[in-house]
């Protein structure tokens, strides 16, 4: 079993930063690939990032790609999103997956555990 609770979410303006956490409960952080995937209002879930057990390989949706950055730190059970240069359209609510199985978590169906979600708002 593992628990993620994401933080860091909050209002910013078009073209600002917000950098968020996902910490997991557990010792086996390691052994989990970890993703991002947001829901925007009247939109299904899609897939943000994803990131290896090592953190030495990560894979991103083209529409983040050079915005985005997601890393981790095992020692510290933790994942997190840098999002640069944020747009209106990146509002949604960011949810923190794991998945223990696969390589790259970028499938819903893929998904073992969810966190609560954290709102990110971009103004114009």
């Amino acid at each position: 079993q593992v628990q993620l609770v994401e933080s860091g979410g909050g209002l910013v303006q078009a073209g600002g930063s917000l950098r968020l956490s996902c910490a997991a409960s557990g010792r086996t952080f390691s052994s989990y690939v970890m993703g991002w995937f947001r829901q925007a209002p009247g939109k299904e879930r899609e897939f943000v990032a994803a990131i290896s057990r090592s953190g030495g390989s990560s894979y991103y949706a083209d529409f983040v790609k050079g915005r985005f950055i997601i890393s981790r730190d095992n020692a510290k059970n933790t994942v997190y999103l840098q999002m640069n240069s944020l747009k209106p359209e990146d509002t949604a609510v960011y949810y923190c997956a794991a998945n223990s199985r696969v390589v790259f978590v970028t499938r819903l169906r893929e998904v073992d555990y969810w966190g609560q979600g954290t709102q990110v708002t971009v103004s114009s």
